[in-house]
């Protein structure tokens, strides 16, 4: 359902923005203000911007490059795209700051592409790195930008954990441009022998601020040391806090700083829901939403319960399937793809699935359990109401869980609307579509020929294939602005990846 999308949202000029602690409000009596902590350090800029651009055509990119922009419906740019492009493509560092499904992965993306155009590789010496957090991000990054590396008959090879080392070790052997890797495996692969670092002209760290989170700084700084000197660096995240300040002063100079939203990231499309609930009524309340029409992804904790509820949901006649890290990567993989063409209605995830994926038309998403931080909420949530459609996000709050959800929700600047429920209300109905569900067992089986389980590239698919077509980009929809969506329709311009 992406639209094309004017520029708005950035004023002509691309310049640094200051950030400043906003303050949301807690809900219910006794409100009071809060200022949300952590921000991270505005760095230095010396060298005055380029000014943002209207369209894709005013950039100095290869003509291939536009070409296929225009192939796969990409016709403008979205505001955070419009402002950094023109500095990445110069070759600044930049630092770039945008809600999920905002275009970050065609900001970084297409600046690297550009930037190979012509060069080729040499075996186990990769020209561009780009980091991320998580398996699942790095395949979407693949597939949104596989067609426009196609385009430029550049190679890309996916590395990470879960899938075959070997075909990895394969892909980086016989030459990749661009290799877009979690820290863990691409660790691996250099202490074997398979990959050196030195020849890296560009680098990006995608969602740096979750790789810190994971504990996977000390890996992304040794990576980066290996790096040679006076490469290109490109930091972008939909939230930016402290723990990236060491990765900005000490890897980025003289960086182009951009925020097209700040570090709450709440979108204006979003609703957001508190149904109190009991205890005892928890459980069905979640399987009356999951049997809504329409999908709908669900929150859990830990893997445990998520594979409880997809069992139980399955067992009253609801199409669900269960994703998290004790899952194998091609299980992971299959379950995102039937989740996508429709064949399952209801994900149920820990928070594996809160970054870097991008389902077309999914308008709900709903915390079972409540998420641990604000951050943790935004990027749950962000798996909706991407690239200017809308979407509701709806946690169930039991009793003791009240106090915590209004402090998380003042952290996140977000001022949600309150109600109590109980299963069967006609008000759980009108917020997410809940109904009783048909009753009748549901037993999941593949998809005839499941087009090769469409998991392609996350193996280390040299050409860039990625796993299905459903990848905009970074957290983004498709085309100029996210991570990885579903194939572009021809007739639907995008730009979200």
């Amino acid at each position: 359902m992406n639209r094309t999308r004017r520029t708005g949202g950035s004023s002509g000029r691309f310049r640094a923005h200051s950030p400043r602690p906003a303050t949301g409000r807690r809900s219910g009596p006794g409100a009071r203000s809060t200022a949300r902590p952590q921000e991270f350090t505005l760095p230095v800029t010396l060298t005055e911007p380029l000014p943002a651009v209207g369209t894709f055509a005013e950039l100095d990119m290869p003509d291939h490059l536009l070409a296929a922009l225009d192939a796969e419906g990409v016709t403008v740019p979205f505001p955070i795209q419009a402002a950094t492009l023109p500095n990445a493509l110069a070759g600044r560092d930049v630092l770039g700051r945008g809600r999920t499904g905002s275009g970050k992965t065609l900001a970084f993306g297409l600046p690297v592409l550009a930037r190979l155009n012509g060069q080729r590789a040499q075996p186990r010496q990769p020209l561009a790195l780009v980091l991320v957090p998580t398996r699942e991000l790095a395949q979407q990054v693949t597939d949104a930008l596989a067609p426009y590396a196609r385009a430029l008959r550049l190679r890309l090879t996916t590395v990470v954990g879960g899938m075959s080392i070997g075909r990895q070790a394969s892909a980086l052997r016989g030459g990749a441009e661009v290799v877009i890797a979690t820290p863990g495996r691409l660790k691996d692969l250099i202490e074997r022998g398979d990959c050196r670092l030195d020849q890296v002209a560009v680098t990006v760290l995608d969602e740096a601020d979750q790789m810190a989170d994971m504990g996977f700084m000390p890996q992304v700084t040794a990576l980066l040391d290996q790096v040679g000197p006076g490469g290109q660096r490109l930091l972008f995240s939909a939230t930016l806090d402290r723990n990236i300040d060491l990765l900005v002063r000490r890897y980025l100079h003289d960086p182009v700083v951009h925020s097209v939203d700040p570090s709450a990231g709440a979108v204006s499309t979003m609703e957001h829901h508190l149904l109190h609930v009991h205890d005892a009524d928890k459980h069905a309340t979640a399987t009356e939403i999951a049997a809504r029409d329409g999908r709908v992804i669900m929150f859990l904790d830990t893997k445990h319960a998520v594979d409880r509820l997809a069992k139980h949901l399955l067992s009253v006649g609801v199409r669900a399937s269960a994703l998290h890290g004790g899952k194998s990567q091609p299980q992971r993989n299959r379950t995102l793809a039937h989740f996508k063409d429709g064949h399952v209605t209801v994900l149920v995830a820990t928070n594996v699935a809160a970054r870097g994926i991008h389902v077309d038309d999914l308008d709900l998403v709903v915390n079972v359990d409540p998420p641990g931080d604000h951050k943790d909420y935004l990027h749950r949530g962000g798996r909706t109401a991407r690239a200017g459609e809308s979407g509701t996000v709806v946690t169930l709050v039991l009793p003791h869980q009240r106090r915590a959800m209004d402090r998380l929700m003042a952290d996140a600047g977000i001022t949600p609307r309150s109600v109590r429920i109980r299963p069967g209300e006609s008000e759980l109905q009108r917020i997410t579509g809940a109904q009783t569900p048909s009753g009748v067992p549901v037993t999941l089986t593949s998809p005839v020929a499941e087009q090769s389980e469409r998991t392609g590239s996350a193996g280390g698919g040299r050409r860039g294939r990625g796993t299905g077509r459903g990848g905009s980009g970074r957290g983004a929809p498709r085309g100029a602005g996210g991570r990885t969506t579903a194939r572009t329709r021809r007739s639907t311009p995008r730009n979200n990846p």
